[in-house]
């Protein structure tokens, strides 16, 4: 049985996620900046204008793909010890869907359609590499065509991106939820569990 979903309250943190999807609720809302990262010294960067130092948050896009067996693609950057969805801090000017399309781009050489992305809802969890922040996710699902699924068994790293890791939301094993971000393992994965895939099986 899913939860209540919990409003997020009017603050400048959430102005940017407010005005580009208004309505859009947190599901399974976690915010506990007492919750340390592993590496607070990579906390850097602080006056992009997707962290808001006030309230302790960064503005993120999340993009989940999931592969033909229900697998679902996490990125290990360098200098991180934890896996993430493809995703990022959004550039100026920049919608949300606009930052969900370039940073997969970038990160994992697929160009995704636009119109093939499915917005999943804003998700919060503590931050993986910034010590007492919480991170805020436009979250996306894209739905890979045909081609795509065939370039998603042999994409390499991109970019700033160190490491891919195929994993099962549900969480099946350890190795699923080893080393992956709050944000994965609190909110994505169960979000996906519950979720049909966007595309029919083979």
């Amino acid at each position: 049985t899913s939860k209540e979903l919990v409003p997020i309250k009017q603050s400048a943190s959430n102005k940017w996620s407010e005005q580009k999807h208004p309505g859009v609720r947190v599901e399974n809302m976690h915010t506990n900046p007492s919750i340390p990262a592993q590496h607070p010294e990579r906390l850097t960067n602080l006056e992009h204008s997707a962290i808001d130092s006030t309230h302790r948050v960064v503005n993120v896009c999340a993009v989940a793909i999931r592969n033909r067996d229900g697998l679902v693609l996490t990125v290990r950057k360098q200098g991180s010890d934890g896996f993430m969805m493809p995703g990022g801090k959004p550039e100026p000017g920049e919608t949300p869907l606009q930052t969900a399309c370039r940073e997969v781009r970038e990160e994992i050489g697929l160009t995704p359609d636009p119109t093939r992305m499915h917005h999943r809802g804003l998700l919060e969890a503590a931050a993986l590499n910034e010590a007492g922040f919480t991170v805020r996710a436009e979250t996306y699902e894209y739905a890979p065509t045909d081609e795509q699924h065939e370039q998603l068994a042999t994409l390499v790293p991109q970019a700033e991106i160190a490491e891919l890791r195929w994993v099962d939301p549900a969480m099946s094993s350890s190795f699923d939820s080893a080393s992956q971000a709050p944000l994965n393992t609190e909110q994505i994965f169960p979000l996906l569990a519950r979720t049909p895939l966007p595309y029919p099986r083979p």
